[in-house]
């Protein structure tokens, strides 16, 4: 507001005047900002509530869901040398495993060749992938793969690196290295896979003008001797175990088709056999219904908080008498205080360890708890039985998730709520503005009645003094 000299010609104080008089205009205003700040305070909560009931509706889903309770978990007594993984469905078992022979690639590796960049000769090279049988033997055998062999041309000049790279760029199903010793440069070649079929052998068709390729064959069975065979070679194998003493074999060091719905790798040679068991997995089922209590628990809480009164405080919660949330509370406590229908070992949580306490709050014994977990099938059909929708006869995770995502639905009890007070709020806000509107007008049509009283007084004052001075002029002449 800008400087007002109004009050000047009347000599009334008519900034107050105006001031007080705008101010009680307004009035109204702040106690419709206490209503407002109030119904602000329940669209929080009941943003609260609805991520919470959205938090257990997930944690009741996992307890309503037949794969989590048939969930198993295996464990090793030496995992150093066997490791045992679930990896469908697996029945309870157990059984010994030996591990005679892990599994490996082939791997050769030429004489040195020469100083590094030196040619080696020119021609090519055949790759076959393939099985060696008899290589403790003199005569080993190769048995050609299904692939068929890969050809490599070699130029005279190339250098052993060029020759690796040719060969690696050929997919032939090895990889070629060099490696530089005292002595010069040598070709190392390994089999990119591990098992018996990965072997490979390596024909040589030498360029007569520029000899020297054979040096990287090796073909123990047409060649013993020659190139690459001449030294130490590391054949193929698969990794070869026992399970309760009957043999198995496998191209790689874990055996996923040994065991139905598990899967064991191998990583050490054992001496006595390694002990696998399979059982249900009752830490994950432990934790999933202690989600559900957490869960549970949270939304319990808030609603608990929003509702009570305070008596030593002598206030009220934001949502005391508010039916919606007392009947929604009331819902949820009655849920979990219900009694299963049926024959099973267990009719109500506190017959496994869940105790509701004062204020509707859960309370877990982990104890009974974990004799609970022994028998699964009695857990399951008290949380996860599901005979039809809206059956009471649902267990109590089936009865729990279908009252949460019917409180979830997109005009729903929680969106239909929220979207009644933002609305509140809105109404709120113009109620706001009207009375806002209504003293800036009415402070706009007092400034200019006091305006025009002061040019009044100011007039009324300029002539009531020409009056004075006239009168006293009059008396001088008399005089």
């Amino acid at each position: 507001m800008g400087l007002s000299s109004t009050g000047i010609g009347s000599g009334l104080q008519v900034e107050d005047i105006v001031s007080k008089l705008v101010a009680l205009e307004r009035q109204p205003i702040a106690k419709l900002q206490s209503v407002a700040l109030s119904m602000q305070t329940k669209l929080s909560i009941f943003s609260q509530v609805k991520s919470m009931m959205s938090t257990l509706s997930d944690a009741a889903a996992k307890l309503s869901k037949n794969s989590t309770w048939g969930g198993m978990v295996a464990t090793s007594s030496n995992s150093a040398a066997v490791s045992v993984s679930v990896i469908g469905a697996a029945s309870a078992t157990s059984f010994g495993i030996g591990v005679q022979q892990l599994a490996r690639a082939q791997s050769a590796a030429s004489a040195s060749l020469g100083a590094p960049g030196a040619s080696v000769g020119g021609g090519s090279l055949s790759i076959q992938l393939g099985t060696w049988t008899g290589t403790d033997t003199a005569s080993p055998q190769f048995t050609e793969g299904a692939a068929g062999a890969v050809p490599v041309q070699i130029d005279a000049g190339d250098s052993l690196a060029t020759i690796a790279s040719k060969i690696n760029g050929a997919k032939a199903g090895v990889t070629a290295t060099v490696l530089r010793d005292a002595n010069g440069e040598r070709l190392l070649v390994r089999s990119d896979s591990t098992g018996a079929s990965s072997g490979f052998r390596i024909r040589v068709t030498e360029d007569g003008a520029a000899p020297g390729l054979s040096n990287l064959a090796f073909d123990p069975q047409g060649a013993p001797g020659a190139g690459m065979a001449a030294n130490a070679i590391q054949y193929a194998q698969n990794a070869q175990a026992t399970v309760n003493g009957i043999a198995v074999e496998s191209a790689t060091n874990t055996f996923t088709d040994t065991i139905p719905g598990l899967s064991f790798t191998a990583s050490q040679i054992t001496t006595a056999p390694v002990e696998v068991a399979v059982g249900s997995d009752t830490e994950t089922l432990k934790k999933n219904i202690q989600d559900f209590v957490n869960a549970y628990n949270g939304l319990n809480d808030l609603l608990g908080a929003s509702t009570k009164y305070d008596s030593a405080s002598k206030t009220a919660g934001a949502l005391q008498g508010d039916g919606t949330t007392v009947a929604l509370q009331n819902t949820l406590r009655s849920m979990i205080a219900s009694t299963a229908e049926g024959t099973g070992a267990f009719q109500r949580l506190a017959d496994i360890g869940i105790d509701i306490k004062t204020g509707g709050k859960l309370e877990v014994s982990a104890d009974k708890l974990d004799a609970a977990l022994k028998n699964p099938e009695a857990l399951k059909a008290l949380f996860a039985t599901n005979v039809g929708s809206g059956s009471q006869a649902n267990g109590l995770a089936v009865k729990m998730k279908a009252l949460a995502d019917q409180m979830l639905l997109p005009e729903g009890l929680l969106d239909n709520k929220a979207s009644a007070l933002g609305a509140s709020i809105k109404r709120n806000k113009s109620d706001q503005d009207r009375v806002d509107e209504r003293a800036s007008i009415m402070e706009k049509r007092l400034r200019a009645q006091y305006t025009a009283l002061d040019a009044k007084m100011a007039s009324l004052s300029g002539l009531g003094a020409y009056v004075g001075q006239q009168v006293s002029q009059w008396n001088r002449t008399n005089n």
